[in-house]
């Protein structure tokens, strides 16, 4: 009876303790928490096309949890940006990749000056890396499917910051910026580009070649009013922002005559009328200054000798010649060839 008694007792015992290890571990597992490294509140994982369920396991630091979890629910990666804060329990992570609850990121549209450089800005804060978005915006039919050609698909983009998901494919992203434009090119502004003559690709053009004329946001309706005046008048608008783009050296600080003898549908000094497209992505105030250009009788500009970044302009090419003969002479006072 007694030896009996004491395997009832042994039994109980190893019964509980059974008991007490099952409830810690659902404990552990239930109420376990994450921590961020170097006591930051919280961390990103990224979780690419490439990524498998072991990939994700090390990603997500779960350890021994993990395996028990996908026991439990099974696990198929899903890309993202997921934003994990500490304090977020090991379970309720593991359900955050599950579900693919992920956190939108911050994607700068900058003004760049080629499809590679935008690219190249954009691969940053996306899943899609710059040779595949490039690789579209230089694709001639990939443009035509979305009504552009690849000489037009920079007045797509219009700059600023735009929330999205990490994993956008560049499909989707070329449908979001569409949207962008349309909401950017309203009743009022679609009005003012028919007033000045223009399509909203030839408003994005202009504006690109103001952009790179000044960085003056006060002067580039001046610009704008003068390089529409010589439009009106069918004169070549002879823009030295152009001639940089056609030779593809942007670092010209001195456009001369070998330069104006470039064959190309971008050089305004030997073609009558705009370019066939944007030379950068435009600013919304360069897009703002041609829509609201300013009325006058300037035909002429030049970059004014004291290199403040502005212009004197004028109406007639005498006054003009004088303003360049200034800016030359302050060329050759400073070396510069």
């Amino acid at each position: 009876m007694q030896q009996r008694h004491k395997k009832t007792i042994s039994i109980l015992a190893g019964t509980l303790a059974l008991t007490a290890a099952i409830a810690a571990l659902a404990c552990s597992l239930l109420t376990a928490k994450v921590t961020a490294a170097d006591g930051q509140e919280s961390r990103i994982i990224y979780i690419d096309r490439d990524d498998t369920p072991d990939s994700v396991r090390t990603k997500s630091a779960l350890g021994w949890r993990w395996n028990l979890y996908t026991k439990l629910l099974p696990y198929r990666p899903r890309t993202g940006r997921y934003r994990i804060e500490s304090g977020t329990t090991c379970l309720a992570l593991y359900r955050q990749l599950r579900s693919g609850m992920q956190e939108p990121a911050k994607l700068l549209v900058p003004t760049s000056r080629t499809m590679p450089k935008l690219a190249a800005a954009l691969s940053k804060s996306l899943m899609a890396d710059s040779a595949e978005i490039a690789s579209a915006l230089t694709d001639s039919t990939f443009c035509a499917d979305h009504g552009y050609t690849t000489a037009t698909i920079p007045a797509l983009f219009i700059p600023n910051t735009y929330e999205v998901y990490w994993d956008t494919s560049v499909e989707k992203l070329i449908e979001r910026m569409q949207r962008e434009n349309q909401r950017f090119w309203t009743a009022e502004r679609k009005a003012k580009a028919e007033a000045c003559g223009l399509s909203r690709e030839q408003v994005a053009t202009l504006a690109s070649i103001v952009d790179e004329e000044t960085a003056n946001n006060d002067e580039k309706p001046i610009i704008a009013g003068l390089y529409l005046n010589r439009l009106r008048r069918g004169m070549p608008l002879q823009a030295d922002p152009t001639v940089k783009y056609a030779t593809g050296d942007f670092a010209l600080r001195r456009i001369l005559n070998v330069h104006l003898k470039t064959e190309s549908p971008y050089n305004t000094y030997r073609i009558k009328g705009l370019p066939p497209g944007p030379i950068r992505i435009a600013s919304i105030a360069g897009l703002e200054a041609v829509l609201n250009h300013a009325e006058h009788n300037y035909l002429y500009m030049c970059a004014k000798e004291d290199f403040s970044g502005t212009h004197n302009f004028a109406s007639t090419l005498s006054e003009h010649y004088r303003n360049a003969r200034r800016y030359r002479k302050a060329l050759n006072a400073r070396g510069i060839r």
